[in-house]
């Protein structure tokens, strides 16, 4: 469980005491019950992360609502959007192996996350990670109910493929953009689940093979 349900569950229990031995016993279930709506909320579950080679995993649980292809930099590179309605986990892992590279918080709007326009306008973090197979961006969005984007990593720090990276509160949307001669392996209107679900397999960049080789040389 993330720490933030263990406090809001705590505080909520302490109301309840209260509320129960000021009023009547009976009041205190609804903060009873927001205790356990948060504990529950702010579950973390284990997973099990794809071992495959190249694998792009998905950084949160969600409904794929969009895949679309866009130019960044000149450079064509298809994008994935996930929303996460409030019962979704929360938890955001990486969805690759690599070492961030630049992490700017953007401030905005709180759109609704299943606006496309959301990707641009609302308040969200991006990240941009090196990977061997090039870089990849992804987003934590936030949406009519997410306040808060909560990112655990910093520019320069090593990631390993469905390793926690964050958190959205309360309903959102991550975006993952990645060169768009990578395979895909889901469709919109699939479900995913943070870590052990693939979007997609990167293609090897021509300058690896190089690398390996001279390696085998030496």
């Amino acid at each position: 469980m993330v720490r933030d349900g263990i406090y809001y569950g705590l505080a909520l229990v302490i109301v309840a005491g209260l509320v129960g031995w000021l009023t009547l016993p009976v009041l205190a279930i609804v903060p009873l019950l927001l205790a356990a709506f948060f504990l529950w909320f702010f579950r973390d579950p284990e997973r099990r992360i794809p071992a495959i080679q190249g694998a792009i995993v998905s950084p949160a649980d969600g409904k794929i609502t969009n895949i679309s292809v866009l130019q960044e930099n000149g450079e064509t590179r298809t994008r994935i959007s996930i929303f996460l309605n409030v019962f979704d986990v929360h938890v955001n892992r990486s969805p690759v192996n690599g070492v961030i590279e630049d992490v700017q918080y953007r401030k905005g709007k709180f759109r609704n996350a299943m606006d496309a326009a959301s990707a641009d306008l609302n308040e969200q973090n991006v990240v941009t990670v090196r990977t061997a197979a090039g870089t990849l961006v992804f987003k934590q969005i936030a949406g009519l109910l997410a306040r808060r984007i909560v990112f655990s990593k910093k520019v320069g720090d090593t990631v390993e493929r469905g390793e926690r990276v964050g958190l959205i509160k309360f309903g959102s949307r991550t975006d993952v953009i990645f060169a768009a001669d990578a395979v895909m392996k889901v469709r919109t209107g699939d479900r995913v689940k943070g870590g052990s679900s693939v979007l997609a397999i990167a293609q090897p960049r021509s300058v690896a093979p190089r690398l390996h080789q001279t390696a085998e040389v030496r």
